[in-house]
């Protein structure tokens, strides 16, 4: 009798759900609504009606249900836990958390309290985030981070905010990377004491090479918290694609 073919080792790894924003922006490697930036299998949920404008901007609470029955969705195709693509949704962390049966993982912000216990006096984490103005004091406690946490946001008006909001057909990463390291340095100059950096954004993991180049700092973001949840749910060793290749690589993505 023939020997069993092998058995690829991603087939052997449950999937980790990512419940995804009803966008149309360009999804590229590094960022949390690519496939391609994850060393272990992910399986997307799409949100109808949950466009940017809706969730981060009007904070609509009509959404909160379509999530939760998305969430159970993957749950039931087999996911061992639960992320998102939008750090606004730390709003529902823990309404998330307590109406689906795996764990959740909602935003890149639940990290800062766990940094700011890191750092030594006088130190502070910040923020930068996609929409300064929509980070309020009440987002970030949700989050479980402090309310006078030091925030800067990308231009409102800028080519990284416009891509995002009006679900540009292509995307030029290295005007994206400018919008972002842009906003990391307005934020360590107007705020003092700043130590690290925490990405709000999922789509921002692939300029944060640069942005720690720029201005010396270590930067948290999403892709390495979902790793260490993925490993943690499934007692493996996840080493995703370093982000400083992903912004190098040349390749222009459309949707």
């Amino acid at each position: 009798m023939p020997p069993e073919p092998p058995i690829h080792p991603e087939l052997r790894m449950p999937p980790l759900g990512i419940l995804a924003l009803d966008t149309s922006f360009p999804r590229i490697p590094g960022d949390v609504g690519c496939a391609a930036t994850f060393a272990f299998p992910v399986r997307y949920q799409t949100v109808p009606g949950a466009t940017v404008d809706e969730l981060v901007h009007r904070g609509d609470e009509r959404l909160l249900q379509p999530f939760i029955e998305a969430g159970r969705t993957l749950a039931a195709a087999g996911c061992i836990g639960i992320t998102t693509t939008c750090g606004f949704l730390c709003r529902w962390q823990q309404a998330l958390a307590a109406e689906l049966p795996v764990p959740v993982l909602a935003s890149a912000l639940l990290q800062l309290p766990l940094i700011e216990r890191m750092l030594p006096r006088g130190s502070r984490a910040g923020v930068v985030t996609y929409s300064a103005a929509d980070l309020t004091p009440e987002t970030l406690v949700a989050a479980g981070a402090k309310p006078d946490t030091p925030v800067a946001g990308v231009a409102p008006a800028g080519y990284f905010a416009r891509t995002i909001r009006e679900g540009r057909a292509t995307l030029d990463r290295a005007c994206m990377n400018a919008d972002v390291v842009a906003a990391a340095r307005t934020l360590v100059k107007v705020h003092r004491g700043i130590g690290v950096i925490v990405l709000e954004c999922a789509n921002m993991p692939p300029y944060r090479a640069a942005v720690a180049e720029a201005v010396g700092l270590p930067v948290f973001d999403a892709v390495s918290l979902i790793d260490w949840f993925y490993s943690a749910l499934t007692g493996l060793a996840i080493q995703s694609t370093p982000s400083d290749l992903w912004y190098n690589d040349p390749v222009s993505h459309g949707h």
